[in-house]
């Protein structure tokens, strides 16, 4: 059962609609999957990503999404919102003292030390992969990701997550990974694909995936006739 509810006191932004290449990446996913996992009610609110509102705008220094509000806390970057939401649950965020640092080590490191090389694979090899630049920046990036998928895979090869729990580490780094998600260089690292697919396959990621794509789905525009 979904967490979403209209009059619940957390609201997460996000896009009404996105492209087809774009859906299921976009970051508000994070704190949807966190609510959903530890059974906090949330609303959504949508934004027009080609015509950014007012309102958008003046909580995000650059029109991104998620922003999250609860109560009267308003919180930018998914980050935030998923350490913001692990002081509300020991089950996103364990309360023993070193669990917790090392918790928050990972989203930090899932974001620092790992995103931007994948954020820069997925415009080598997708957006920019016609021009120049980008072929010959593609081998050595790739080695580069290797190597900081290797601390990953040693340990990933004797625990199913990133600490002794299923924590808000682990929503950080698993929707990072997916950005090379069926790719050659996550198959190179079979415990970390395996550790993506145990993600993916936990009922709240579902849930929060689910209920992004619906309303992408329900803003849809119409196509023309006979396509």
């Amino acid at each position: 059962m979904s967490m979403m509810t209209s009059d619940a006191e957390i609201e997460i932004a996000g896009y009404q609609w996105v492209p087809p290449f774009a859906r299921g990446f976009v970051r508000d996913l994070r704190p949807r999957w966190a609510c959903e996992e530890a059974g906090i009610p949330y609303r959504e609110r949508l934004a027009d990503v080609t015509n950014k509102p007012g309102w958008l705008l003046d909580a995000q220094p650059w029109g991104q999404v998620p922003i999250m509000r609860d109560g009267d806390i308003r919180l930018f970057e998914s980050g935030a919102t998923l350490l913001h939401l692990g002081e509300k649950s020991e089950t996103l965020l364990p309360r023993g003292p070193q669990q917790r640092a090392a918790a928050i080590s990972w989203v930090l490191g899932a974001f620092n030390s790992v995103e931007p090389w994948l954020f820069e694979w997925v415009n080598v090899t997708a957006f920019a992969r016609d021009e120049e630049w980008a072929k010959l920046r593609r081998p050595s990036l790739e080695e580069f990701i290797a190597k900081r998928l290797a601390p990953l895979e040693k340990l990933l090869g004797g625990q199913d997550w990133l600490g002794e729990s299923f924590t808000i580490a682990d929503i950080a780094m698993v929707t990072v990974l997916r950005a090379i998600g069926g790719s050659q260089l996550l198959a190179d690292h079979p415990a970390t694909q395996a550790y993506v697919a145990r993600g993916e396959a936990r009922p709240a990621f579902q849930q929060a995936m689910n209920d992004q794509l619906a309303a992408f789905d329900r803003h849809d525009p119409p196509t023309s006739m006979g396509e």
